[in-house]
């Protein structure tokens, strides 16, 4: 099993606000990319793998989708194009309500709730948090173990500021996936392929 946290500050967070220009909804375009290359393999959609995008932006934030097909999706089809990933995550931020979680479809979840929160529900399970950072430890260094959850938390391509930082690494450990800047996107292939290559 495996956990991805998206955190974008300005994608936004009501279905009402995403139309059109994506990279205008406060770079949706970037948690688009984020979740085909977290959930998809040619010809499927990966298991034991879950997304968590946390978005921050106007008007209604915060926003947490959850997304976790688990290896197959609601409709039986695999739906991997940009518009049909951007017609899922604005159906689901018009099911948002302010005081439960609520069930989009099967697999498919929303509720208001900051990174903070989830990071402590997460700890709580006994998850092992790492969060991405240049400076971080070499991610061929660490040894995941076989049975164990590692959930990695990402940025957008503004990152957290020097407070947030601070506190995500309260969490967990920084882990870097090398010396130069990759796409957030780009983060999560390299993540799936290590934890692919030791059989997590």
């Amino acid at each position: 099993m495996r956990e991805f946290i998206y955190f974008s500050n300005k994608a936004v967070t009501s279905g009402n606000y995403l139309s059109g220009n994506l990279m205008r909804a406060g770079r949706m375009d970037i948690a688009i990319h984020v979740l085909i290359n977290s959930l998809f393999l040619s010809h499927k959609i990966r298991e034991k793998t879950k997304v968590h995008l946390v978005f921050n932006g106007p008007p209604n934030p915060p926003q947490h989708l959850i997304i976790f097909p688990d290896g197959k999706s609601s409709s039986g089809k695999i739906q991997l194009s940009k518009k049909d990933v951007a017609g899922l995550i604005k159906k689901m931020l018009y099911k948002s309500s302010p005081n439960k979680i609520t069930k989009v479809e099967e697999g498919y979840e929303i509720e208001k709730k900051s990174i903070f929160k989830i990071l402590d529900e997460l700890e709580k399970e006994n998850k092992e948090i790492y969060v991405l950072d240049a400076r971080g430890e070499d991610i061929r260094k660490i040894k995941f173990k076989e049975n164990s959850t590692p959930v990695f938390v990402i940025g957008d391509h503004e990152g957290f500021n020097k407070k947030e930082f601070k506190k995500l690494l309260s969490y967990g450990t920084s882990v870097s996936v090398g010396k130069q800047t990759y796409f957030a996107s780009q983060v999560v292939t390299i993540i799936n392929n290590e934890l692919d290559r030791q059989g997590v």
